[in-house]
């Protein structure tokens, strides 16, 4: 049995499957070939029934032998720590890929989430609209001169970049082939494709369970 385990909720409706958060750190997984196992805390309980674990009642968070954590992005650093397919060992390439981890969430994700719910909500004046472009534009250009983020190849960077860009409703808001390239470049990887399916299937399969 991996000493490692990810924590998610048991069921989820269809609208965010494929999206929770535990996605980030299967596919960090997958793709560095750590050992992981999936445990799970109740959907109808869930804002309340770990905040020992997680303050803020959300998954995911991971338990690492002695090491308990939270937040996906420092989840995937933790996950970093262990394998440089996900993170380079030398100074540049660490700092590099540190950067652009922080940018995806505070840079790009701060801004994203928040337009979203505007959106799915009807929110018919979403003054976020302009900053959120903005963000996207920027990231656009840079998309344009490189393939990857950090380092000249795959990092967890460009896994948890690509996982915020990957979303439906940023891919259609304004053309951007770079970016749309991008998202489909680093999620046609066979890890993504693995921890996607499976996280699909997890919460399939508990479909008609009481929950």
């Amino acid at each position: 049995m991996s000493e490692l385990i990810i924590w998610t909720l048991d069921w989820v409706p269809e609208r965010p499957r494929g999206f929770v958060r535990d996605l980030r750190l299967r596919w960090a997984c997958e793709e560095a070939e750590i050992p992981y196992e999936v445990k799970t805390v109740p959907f109808d309980d869930r804002e309340t029934n770990h905040l020992a674990q997680q303050p803020f009642g959300q998954v995911p968070f991971l338990n690492d032998g002695e090491i308990q954590i939270f937040e996906s992005g420092a989840c995937l650093l933790h996950l970093a720590r262990k394998s440089d397919k996900l993170m380079p060992r030398d100074p540049v390439g660490e700092a590099h890929t540190l950067q652009w981890v922080i940018a995806a969430l505070n840079s790009i994700e701060m801004v994203s989430v928040p337009w979203w719910f505007l959106e799915v909500t009807g929110t018919k004046d979403n003054g976020l609209a302009g900053w959120l472009e903005s963000r996207l534009d920027h990231m656009e250009r840079i998309l344009k001169e490189r393939e990857w983020l950090a380092a000249d190849r795959f990092t967890v960077a460009d896994l948890l970049m690509a996982d915020v860009l990957r979303v439906s409703k940023l891919r259609v808001f304004g053309n951007r082939p770079a970016s749309e390239a991008y998202v489909t470049r680093v999620t046609d990887r066979p890890a993504f494709k693995k921890a996607y399916t499976e996280q699909m299937a997890h919460f399939e399969a508990a479909d008609g369970k009481p929950v």
